[in-house]
This record gives C-alpha cells, structure tokens and sequence, in this order.
C-alpha cells in the first residue's frame, strides 16, 4: 500500500511538472511577442499608453515592459487597468514602484477616469502596450466607441485594417490597435497545452465538474461560469478557444 501510494505521488508529482513545464512555455512565447510588439510600436507611434492589469500583481514583464519604453524617451503613461476588482485595491500600489511620472488608475470597463488619458491621446498617434490581458482591446473600444472583435476585426468607416495592426481615428486622435494574442505562433504546442498560457483560465479549469472539461458546451464547466460573470474577459476566452481548437 506504502508503494503504491509513493508510486502514484510520483506519478502526480510528474504530471505537475509538465504542466509547469507547459506553462513557462506557453508563457516565454507570448512574452517574446509582447516585447518585440512594444520594440515597435515605438517606432511607430508618437504617443504610449503603458496598460496593466490590477486584478493581478504586478508580473516581471510589467518591468522589463517599462525598462524598453524608459530607454526610448519617448513619451508615456501609465494606465492601471481594471482598478474596479476587488484584488486591486491590494494590487495597485505595487504598480508605482515602476516609478511612472505620470500614472493613472482607470477602468476600461466601467470607463473610470477615461479623460485623464484623452487628454493625453488629443493631437498624436497612440499606441497601447502591455502584457497579455491587461485590456487594451477593452480600453481601445471604450474611447473609440468600435467594438473589437475578437478574430477578425471590424472593417467600418473610419477603420483601416493592416497585416500589423488597425488604426482607428477618433476626433483629433489616431490609436493604434496591435496585435494580439491571436497572431502568436504557437504552432510547437499541442493545443491542450495552451491552457497553460492563459493563467485565469487554467486557475477557475480546476473547479469544472468533470477533469476532461472542453470549456465550450460541458455541464458543470466553471470556466465559461467565469467568462458569464466577468471574472475572465470574453476576448481572452474567445482567443484560448481558437487556439485550443486549431488542427
């Protein structure tokens, strides 16, 4: 009985370490993406908009993020995302230790404190910044009053769709909308392992009822209790579901 119990703990152990292992993969990918977008949206904006998120605490990235935008003196602020989450009233005074002059607690979602970076965006082309999730997509339609979708963007007046990026013009202002999760090459990971990239997902995954949840159409499945509630945000699902799904 002894051994059969070190057996299965070692078997366990095992699992858990792939799992990690899938983890940090999946994640050194989309933060190399994330680096070489912020590399370039240098250059092509005049204006940046350093976005995070406060639901989480502040994540390396977060760092290195800024460490890039400091380097390139060009002008920047930072937008704290989602202030209105319960975790980011213990979250948010972590995010000025990057030592932002100029640093703003917003919400994307309920359009809290949206004019102090209108201001910032009047007369420049804008590009937003920051790690997977942080909601620029959400902080993108909240000032251009478009909804982004989340595969194939929105080709209306006033839209115009790149191979890069789209770029929407709003009044005196031009925001640029980069790429997101959804051109990543993630072609070397199975697709039940990119699960493992998306942090939220994977964390409420372990309260569905049944282990081998698809997170689309099972009963029980917390996940898309999650999504319905507002506790994972509709793109990031739509995103992990279309990359889980492909052949």
């Amino acid at each position: 009985m002894a051994r059969a119990k070190k057996k299965y703990s070692q078997i366990d152990h095992m699992v858990q370490m792939g799992r990690v292992s899938a983890l940090m993969e999946a994640s050194i990918s989309l933060n190399k993406l994330i680096l070489k977008e912020t590399q370039k949206a240098i250059s092509d904006a005049d204006g940046l908009i350093f976005l995070t998120d406060a639901s989480s605490s502040i994540h390396q990235l977060d760092f290195k993020i800024n460490e890039i935008l400091r380097k390139s003196n060009k002008n920047y602020v930072l937008a704290v995302n989602k202030s209105e989450t319960k975790e980011s009233k213990n979250n948010i005074s972590e995010f000025y230790s990057l030592g932002v002059k100029e640093t703003f607690e917003i919400s994307a979602k309920l359009l809290t404190n949206l004019n102090c970076l209108e201001k910032f965006l009047a007369k420049k082309t804008t590009i937003f910044v920051g790690n997977s999730g942080s909601g620029k997509s959400t902080l993108t339609s909240a000032i251009t009053g478009k909804e982004i979708l989340s595969r194939d963007l929105s080709n209306n007046q006033g839209v115009h769709t790149t191979s890069v990026s789209t770029l929407y013009n709003t009044g005196d202002m031009q925001l640029i909308d980069s790429p997101g999760v959804r051109d990543i090459n993630l072609d070397h990971l199975k697709p039940n392992k990119i699960i493992f990239g998306f942090s939220e997902i994977y964390r409420f995954s372990a309260k569905c009822e049944f282990p081998n949840c698809n997170h689309i159409n099972d009963r029980g499945c917390a996940v898309i209790e999650a999504v319905k509630n507002g506790e994972i945000e509709e793109r990031r699902y739509n995103n992990f579901i279309v990359l889980s799904q492909r052949k």
